[in-house]
């Protein structure tokens, strides 16, 4: 006679099996190598990475055309899971140069299918009127909050999948944020003709790349797989490699607080000048007066000139200039999307880029407006760390905090 309880025995065995599994990594030399190959034949790259990869650029690629930071969010929630980085750290521990070859090519082809949705999305800007592209600049930056997090989702990723063969959804579209968006908008920067977006993406897509791998491959070797004797060798090479390749790119790629061009002199604003001069010159015509004459003549003398120039010494202040200094508009930066407005050293979105003032960022202006294409750009001057940066913003993305001139103040009771 049988009890429904052990009916059910056999079937958890497999799952307890795997459990246990999972929960310690075998130390055993067979129990190793059977759990890098069940590793390596989940992270074995399929059609559903390249599918996911060119539905996640055209969207990507839309959110930058529309600079919505939603549209990007849902962008990078189609990504396809990222396990074929994982193969391609697992190809490095054993050191099997077909498997590497096969995952190195699946990861080029998904960026490159990224980037040609952006790229094509890029063109279409084209024949649209110009707008703002706040996200494709952050999203070309290096930022160290953004470096923390991709670490941790590295590091939970590779983790996670090689303790559990649960999908590791969460930490794959972290890793993916990171891969994706870069090169994505290193595609939408050449096809709207945005200058100096493709080069920082690349280097912070390569910044990434690197990053996560060395801390991929480091939570391997934390996790007790222990690579082959060419394994080893490809691995110290490879985290030596790419740990070079951070600190170098990341030098070359501008920050928006390091990029901006400092100037210690002060504004060039219009000044009123009363310059007033003080110069002398008399001149004395005096009238004839009778002289002795010797001989009387019908004839009276003619008035001789006399001409006296009085010519002050130079003094330390010859001149007495009065400057006037304009009075200054104080506003704050709102920018509705994107969390602050770009700073450009021209009118216009033609112009250089220079950073990135955040919401709440105080500028002052001195009235200086210009219309590049139907918008209105402003001049403005910030302080930050206690220097002076000047340059053009929408002056949609400004709040004016000065009173206007007609304003009438309230009386405050004097007690």
């Amino acid at each position: 006679m049988s009890f429904p309880e052990e009916q059910k025995q056999p079937s958890e065995l497999p799952r307890r099996r795997r459990v246990t599994r999972r929960s310690s990594i075998p130390t055993d030399a067979e129990g190793q190598a059977a759990l890098i190959s069940a590793l390596a034949r989940r992270a074995y790259p399929s059609i559903e990475l390249f599918v996911f990869s060119l539905v996640c650029g055209a969207i990507l690629g839309l959110g930058f055309l529309l600079d919505s930071q939603a549209i990007l969010l849902l962008g990078v929630l189609v990504a396809p899971l990222m396990v074929p980085w994982v193969g391609f750290l697992l190809a490095i521990l054993t050191g099997s140069i077909k498997f590497l070859f096969e995952t190195i090519m699946a990861l080029i082809i998904s960026l490159a299918l990224v980037f040609i949705g952006g790229l094509i999305v890029g063109f279409g800007t084209i024949a649209l009127p110009q707008m703002t592209h706040d996200n494709i600049y952050i999203h070309t930056r290096l930022w160290i909050p953004s470096l923390v997090v991709l670490a941790i989702g590295a590091i939970t990723l590779v983790a996670s999948f090689a303790r559990s063969e649960e999908k590791p959804f969460l930490p794959s579209v972290i890793v993916a944020y990171a891969f994706f968006l870069p090169i994505n908008a290193v595609g939408f920067g050449i096809g709207a003709g945005l200058k100096e977006v493709w080069l920082q993406g690349l280097i912070v897509l390569a910044v990434h790349f690197s990053l996560v791998s060395v801390l991929g491959l480091i939570t391997l070797f934390v996790l007790r797989l222990r690579p082959s004797v060419a394994g080893m060798i490809l691995s110290i090479t490879s985290i030596l490699l790419m740990s070079v390749i951070p600190l170098t790119l990341a030098r070359t790629n501008s920050t928006p607080s390091s990029e901006a061009p400092i100037s210690t002199l002060p504004p060039s604003t219009p000044t009123n000048q009363a310059l007033l001069t003080l110069t002398s010159s008399l001149t004395l015509n005096p009238t004839p007066t009778h002289t002795p004459r010797k001989t009387p003549t019908l004839n009276t003398p003619s008035p001789v000139p006399v001409t006296l120039e009085v010519t002050l010494p130079p003094t330390d202040t010859p001149t007495i200039t009065l400057t006037i200094q304009p009075t200054p508009t104080y506003a704050r930066i709102s920018a509705n999307e994107g969390g602050g407005a770009n700073l450009r050293e021209a009118p216009g979105p033609s112009g250089k880029y220079i950073m990135t003032l955040l919401n709440g960022t105080i500028v002052e202006t001195y009235g200086e407006f210009e219309i590049v294409n139907g918008s209105t750009w402003v001049k403005v001057y910030a302080t930050l760390n206690g220097r002076q940066i000047e340059g053009w913003l929408l002056e949609s993305v400004v709040a004016y905090a000065t009173p206007a001139p007609n304003f009438d103040a309230t009386s405050t009771p004097t007690p």
